[in-house]
């Protein structure tokens, strides 16, 4: 019988267990073993390739587990049917690396979109939470836009608002800050602490980016060769005894890394 759902720290909203994962020859999770708390941010650091982003795709089930299982509120995911994946979907936002807004499409129906597929509601009403949500991330007024005139920091934001359309109980995050300077990414850091305030959402950021990490994290784990490596607190991590880690921490080239020069 499960015992996904609590432990002693609080309700627990995603579970991997045992989740491996291949790609022809090559391992990239190899027992991965996750859980989610709730109203926690998760932030999942690991070099290129870790396979950081293809954890993210098991908890939305984009991909299923070679061995293992995937639990959602206690529920195992991994073996749904399209079907019964189809309702539980709208509890996740999904904020993409490179933002993924649809080009032939305005601002609003950027938003919409996800909101039209899940939702029997009228035009007005999908305005007015589209008005809400662009509120909610800063760029109230700019519905009629389209993606080629914003700026990267503002396809973010607008990815951002369409991730919550649905105020959905699980964000993740894929690289979130990824090709901004470091005041835009700031405020990209502002808005998942933000989000985390006013939605209560859980939330998984994989990020590079150890400035955002140690601002938004309640909890830092560290992917490395398929397994975690690291499990703490943004203060613990600056002390682990770890060399992978702490190579990775004050972004220092390893022995193994320069060899290859």
């Amino acid at each position: 019988m499960s015992t996904a759902g609590k432990t002693s720290n609080g309700q627990i909203e995603v579970e991997l267990r045992n989740v491996h994962k291949r790609f022809d020859k090559l391992v990239v999770l190899d027992g991965v073993n996750l859980d989610l708390r709730r109203g926690e941010t998760t932030v999942i650091l690991g070099e290129s390739g870790a396979g950081k982003s293809v954890i993210l795709k098991h908890i939305v089930r984009v991909l299923r587990p070679d061995k293992g299982e995937v639990y959602f509120r206690g529920r195992r995911i991994d073996e749904l049917s399209e079907r019964k994946l189809s309702r539980i979907r709208p509890e996740f936002g999904f904020l993409f690396q490179l933002s993924a807004l649809f080009d032939s499409m305005n601002v609003r129906d950027n938003i919409a979109f996800p909101i039209i597929e899940h939702r029997r509601l009228k035009d007005r009403e999908v305005d007015e939470i589209v008005r809400q949500k662009l509120a909610m991330v800063g760029l109230s007024g700019i519905e009629k836009k389209w993606p080629a005139e914003l700026s990267g920091g503002q396809k973010k934001r607008v990815a951002l608002a369409r991730a919550i359309a649905l105020d959905p109980k699980i964000i993740l995050y894929d690289e979130p800050t990824t090709g901004l300077d470091p005041p835009r990414s700031d405020v990209i850091n502002e808005l998942i602490l933000k989000l985390k305030r006013k939605l209560n959402v859980t939330s998984i950021v994989v990020t590079h980016d150890m400035t955002s990490a140690m601002k938004v994290a309640d909890r830092i784990m560290m992917l490395y060769h398929g397994k975690f490596i690291f499990d703490g607190t943004p203060q613990t991590i600056k002390e682990s005894s770890d060399e992978r880690v702490q190579h990775f921490v004050e972004g220092r080239a390893t022995e193994e890394d320069l060899a290859s020069l």
